[in-house]
């Protein structure tokens, strides 16, 4: 079995590439469990928290919100079957590929309308006048 290690707060933040602050956010928020400290009230994480942390960090990635990435960490820790969490992450892209559609229909408007407007110094704009209506 391999030993267990501990870090510190900075080397926590560059193992997981997770900000200090952000980290103190997870910790606040419930995310990622207060760790215990020392004599000195330094915090010291464990290989379990550094784990964790690159599961959120990775999620994050993947565009899962706080809350589904709190969802998904309860279906690990309750030992959820792999069909719950493929339910989660089809739901999630899902979403994506709503968000993907929403944003190619926003650049056929922005381009088409770009390319109407002939710049220069007229008064008239066809990008201000898309922008303005209701």
């Amino acid at each position: 079995m391999a030993a267990s290690h501990e870090f510190g707060i900075g080397e926590l933040s560059q193992h997981t590439g997770v900000n200090i602050e952000t980290v103190r956010y997870y910790e606040k928020i419930g995310l990622l469990p207060r760790p215990p400290r020392t004599e000195g009230r330094h915090r010291i994480y464990a290989d379990a928290q550094l784990k964790r942390l690159i599961f959120i960090r990775r999620s994050r990635e993947l565009g899962f919100t706080l809350d589904e990435i709190r969802n998904l960490l309860g279906m690990v820790e309750g030992g959820c079957a792999c069909g719950e969490v493929q339910k989660a992450a089809l739901a999630h892209l899902k979403t994506i590929r709503r968000k993907i559609a929403d944003l190619r229909r926003m650049e056929r408007t922005l381009a088409d309308t770009a390319a109407r407007c002939e710049g220069g110094t007229a008064p008239e704009c066809p990008i201000i006048d898309v922008l303005s209506r209701g």
